[in-house]
């Protein structure tokens, strides 16, 4: 996928016609412009001049994305993020509302409520026009941007927003200047009745107050969307700008852009993490809060992993740079939010056909208002008042950022809580899922063994057997001895020297303490080489039924007692799925292991459904046949787990997971809880309903506003529309549509009372 950087867009009209004519050309596979980060991404074999070429034929600029290094590409985000626009538009509106309110006084203070002018413009009508024509002038000179952009987008066939008011303000001003100069006529001609009649034809004010207000709007849906990517510039404000590398021995302080894989760099307490990398000396307590949400620190020691921009908090640490630039996992989530900001959920293709033909479809009713209104006998200043306040009360923008705005606000919570969405289509389906397969190995569960229970026998105590079985099992390679010599470590233990150690595949370990035997293993090679007694072999099996590995030690002959060892679920993952079912979501568990420890995991786990002893391409095949019976989501950490999570409608990676798990996925949980897998259907479901919301009133807006403007209910009811309300109701839609988007940032996405309440605040059926 490439992008480019788009100039020159100002509504969603504008938007939704680079991303029709860059379709149009042979080789485009799938386009999609964002409005909100001024960017488009493109995928196919079309080349990138040819590209360009048809974006400056539309009337609009356009450049590649430079994405060299992290440093430019960063740099270039952030700019692109940045609020240029207020500033500017604040400025036209001071110099706007400065004129304005002198062309008012003159306008409707003087002729509504007799205000007081200057001696020389008494009774002199034609200098009061000709001043407020020059004030309506200056105003639309302040306010240019306006005619230029919307003229040359009706010259190149593909009216915008700013047509609308370019047609609406050009038209009052138009035909005011027309009145002003048959003015100066009935003057010459001493016909005094019929220069006051012409002085009640002047619409300088509102050619004036329509642009005035409308650069209100834009200025407020200036600001409101500079919040919406809040998220995304926080995530960029967070990669460190320098790292201390050690070069020859000395200290070094470099640009981060100039680390390289393999550079070793130092980080003290209290400082930033340059790059993803290895501890290769020191141990510290490390807040990975910026990534995964999780306020607490990480205990981390010689071996383990470190993010970039996470910060050290305690110990001096050394460490390998493993991931540099744009692969590192700051880069990647900052790459995942923005493609998903640039990316168009399945919801917004109904708004994008609408904003396609909507101008010339306002444009048309404004003509044919103007036309029925003339034929019923109105005046044509009559006519051209209604037709005006058509133009004006249009907003195509209100349908155009009714769904990228709440997909940015919606994106940027996941972020901050450690749910990645990769494109604005997963943040959308995901609240749609019905069925959820779980993995069993690193998702339900831990993914590493512990000792669950010491059961001793023999006399021996439970250190005693611990002892025996640390010294055995130190040798030992295989996970379940890893568990045995955790624990004994844990408490300190000190395992004795063996010899004539020996490991029997599939069986167990044999050695020797001075002259004695020691053996270990299953309940079955234990049996083939000691007598076991029946209360022994029931607690073996006992435990085997609960999911656990019994291991049996013994000392010469002699029994020391059982260990067992077990795959522990997660602390989180008994209420996770709680809260699915909750949810009214079918949960279903997935696993490689024997049939006999998947019941025992998924009965401790509160899953009724469990699926044991798959492999790989079984787990694919299971998840298209579910796929049949409803939306499916496949939540899983690991390679085998791949092929499952490209066949689900929506694949989870537990963000512990391997790389290949975690490509796969259309969502990644960073903090490697199951917790998040109810949360980010609760937050797909809340962003869903808040494009809902914006797209109803954004419809309902438009379908009322137009009637009424156009005179419809004139005759029956009496209601008739200003142009000058119109523009006030068109500059305020956009903006109570990204204020309402904005209103997501309230949404908690673990708090199921708070979300019920915030549902019910904003929808009365939740």
């Amino acid at each position: 996928m490439r992008q480019f950087i788009i100039t020159g867009m100002t509504c969603s009209a504008c938007s939704a016609r680079v991303e029709r004519v860059v379709k149009k050309l042979p080789g485009v596979d799938s386009c999609a412009v964002s409005l909100l980060t001024n960017s488009m991404n493109v995928e196919g074999p079309a080349s990138d001049s040819e590209i360009i070429a048809a974006v400056v034929k539309a009337g609009y600029g356009a450049k590649v994305k430079d994405a060299e290094t992290k440093s430019k590409s960063l740099t270039q985000d952030e700019e692109l993020l940045e609020d240029h626009d207020t500033p500017v538009l604040k400025k036209r509106l001071i110099y706007s509302v400065g004129f304005l309110l002198v062309l008012l006084y003159m306008s409707m203070g003087h002729m509504m409520w007799n205000f007081p002018l200057p001696a020389f413009m008494e009774n002199n009508h034609v200098m009061m026009g000709i001043i407020q024509l020059l004030l309506a002038a200056i105003i639309m000179v302040i306010n240019q941007k306006f005619f230029i952009n919307g003229f040359r987008n009706l010259l190149h066939a593909a009216p915008n927003m700013d047509t609308l008011v370019a047609l609406g303000s050009a038209a009052s001003f138009a035909y005011s200047t027309w009145a002003l100069l048959a003015m100066t006529q009935a003057q010459l001609v001493g016909d005094s009745q019929a220069v006051l009649g012409y002085m009640n034809e002047f619409y300088f004010e509102t050619a004036a107050m329509i642009l005035t207000l409308i650069t209100i709007g834009k200025m407020l849906e200036a600001r409101s969307k500079g919040k919406t990517t809040d998220a995304l510039k926080g995530l960029m404000k967070l990669s460190p700008k320098t790292a201390t590398i050690i070069e020859n021995g000395v200290e070094k302080v470099v640009p981060v852009e100039n680390l390289r894989r393999g550079d070793v760099f130092v980080v003290r307490p209290g400082e930033n993490i340059p790059v993803d990398g290895i501890i290769i000396e020191g141990s510290s307590a490390v807040n990975e809060s910026a990534l995964t949400g999780e306020s607490i620190p990480v205990d981390k020691a010689q071996g383990d992993t470190v993010s970039a921009a996470t910060i050290n908090q305690s110990g001096f640490i050394k460490c390998e740079a493993v991931r540099v630039g744009e692969d590192t996992t700051l880069s990647q989530i900052i790459k995942m939010v923005s493609d998903a900001a640039t990316t168009k959920a399945p919801i917004a293709k109904i708004a994008d056909k609408v904003c396609g033909i909507f101008v010339p479809a306002v444009i048309s009713i404004a003509i044919i208002t103007i036309i029925i209104w003339l034929l019923l006998g109105k005046n044509f200043g009559a006519a051209l008042y209604y037709g005006i306040a058509v133009l004006v009360i249009s907003c195509p923008c209100a349908l155009g950022l009714a769904t990228p705005v709440a997909i940015m606000v919606g994106n940027g919570i996941g972020a901050k809580n450690g749910i990645l969405f990769k494109n604005a289509v997963s943040l959308e389906e995901t609240g749609k899922i019905k069925i959820v397969a779980l993995d069993k190995t690193g998702t339900v569960t831990a993914g590493e063994p512990e000792v669950t229970d010491v059961i001793p026998a023999g006399g021996f105590s439970e250190t005693d057997l611990l002892k025996l079985a640390y010294s055995l099992e130190t040798k030992s390679e295989h996970p379940l001895a890893r568990a045995i010599v955790s624990k004994a470590e844990a408490m300190k233990l000190k395992s004795d020297d063996v010899s004539d150690f020996q490991a029997l595949a599939g069986n167990g370990l044999t050695a020797k303490i001075e002259n004695k035997n020691l053996i270990g293993g299953s309940l079955k090679f234990i049996s083939s080489k000691i007598s076991i007694s029946d209360e022994i072999n029931r607690r073996a099996e006992t435990l085997a039924e609960e999911g656990k590995t019994p291991l049996l030690f013994a000392s010469d002959d002699k029994l020391a007692g059982i260990i067992a060892v077990a795959d522990v679920i997660k602390p989180d993952s008994v209420q996770a799925v709680k809260e699915l079912q909750d949810m009214n979501i079918r949960v279903i568990m997935l696993t490689g292991d024997n049939e006999r420890t998947a019941k025992a995991i998924g009965a401790q786990s509160g899953i009724s459904e469990v699926v044991a002893g798959v492999l790989p391409d079984g787990k694919e095949s299971i998840i298209r046949n579910l796929k049949n019976e409803g939306r499916t989501a496949m939540i899983g950490d690991g390679i085998n787990d791949a092929p499952a999570l490209t066949r689900a409608d929506i694949g989870i990676a537990i963000g512990a997971g391997t790389d290949i798990a975690i490509d796969a996925a259309d969502v990644v949980l960073m903090k490697n809880s199951l917790l998040d897998v109810p949360a980010a259907i609760r937050l797909s479901r809340a962003t869903l309903r808040n494009i809902h919301q914006n797209l109803f009133w954004a419809f309902f807006y438009n379908v009322v506003g137009i009637p009424i403007a156009a005179g419809v209910f004139a005759s029956v009811l009496g209601w008739q529309l200003n142009p000058t309300f119109g523009a006030a109701a068109m500059s305020l839609s956009s903006f109570c549509v990204v204020t309402n988007a904005l209103r997501l940032n309230f949404f908690k996405v673990h708090d199921k009372k708070g979300n019920s309440s915030w549902a019910s605040m904003i929808n009365p059926r939740y």
